[in-house]
């Protein structure tokens, strides 16, 4: 599952919102296969509707998802063991259940079977229930506001061809109903620089330039992969 892809974010989000009774477990799911297709989970005894699956965690007592957004180097809001992150960092993404003193880990796969039908699937690893290191929303929004301005500063200085300007993809916050307001307003500003970092060019640049960029722009990703996880997880600060 390629880390551009939001499906463990929506899971998040519109998981905890059903969680916190904002909306219905059909709701959410309808969510989830609407951005990504079906969605199944590889369970002991074969594959299983999502829906259903999260039905039966919470009658396990699953209180809240947690979203992680790894890369190598960075395993942002993952705790082990090793088997788990590994897979995680390998997708770019996962989503953690918590059930009390017991996590399940949850990493997309596309699933693809002949011509039509595409949709997710779900590896289910056991995951520790250590606290990740995650920061504030409060945190993660000035994390967010400083490292824009650092790009800024850098990538002004990196002169290049002029290549015009590209028109960036209208983005929404992605966030369900339950958030509170300053979550949508920094998983907004996320999801745009989110959509500018994908449109970045290096054509024209000398190898130094490029160099310039990439600490720039590496540094920018981190921070939007920070504030993203923090604006997934505000609604369960407020039960």
């Amino acid at each position: 599952m390629h880390p551009d892809s939001p499906i463990s974010a929506t899971l998040v989000c519109w998981g905890n919102a059903w969680l916190a009774g904002q909306v219905g477990l059909d709701e959410a799911a309808d969510r989830v296969e609407r951005q990504g297709g079906p969605q199944l989970v590889a369970a002991e005894t074969g594959d299983t509707p999502l829906r259903g699956f999260l039905a039966e965690l919470r009658i396990e007592g699953m209180t809240s998802l947690r979203l992680a957004l790894p890369v190598a180097g960075d395993p942002l809001g993952l705790t082990g063991p090793p088997p788990f992150n590994s897979a995680a960092i390998e997708a770019g993404q996962a989503a953690i259940a918590v059930l009390g003193e017991r996590c399940l880990g949850m990493v997309p796969a596309k699933d693809r079977r002949g011509s039509s039908y595409a949709g997710v699937r779900w590896s289910v690893l056991e995951a520790r229930c250590a606290a990740p290191d995650l920061p504030s929303l409060a945190e993660a929004e000035h994390g967010l506001t400083r490292a824009m301005r650092a790009a800024t500063d850098a990538l002004l200085g990196v002169e290049g061809p002029a290549q015009g300007h590209r028109r960036l993809p209208v983005m929404d916050d992605g966030l369900a109903p339950g958030y509170p307001a300053r979550a949508h307003r920094v998983a907004a500003l996320a999801a745009r620089l989110d959509a500018a970092l994908r449109v970045a060019d290096d054509r024209g640049l000398t190898s130094g330039q490029v160099t310039a960029r990439a600490e720039a722009l590496r540094d920018l990703d981190r921070a939007v992969r920070r504030a993203r996880v923090a604006a997934h997880h505000a609604i369960t600060e407020l039960v």
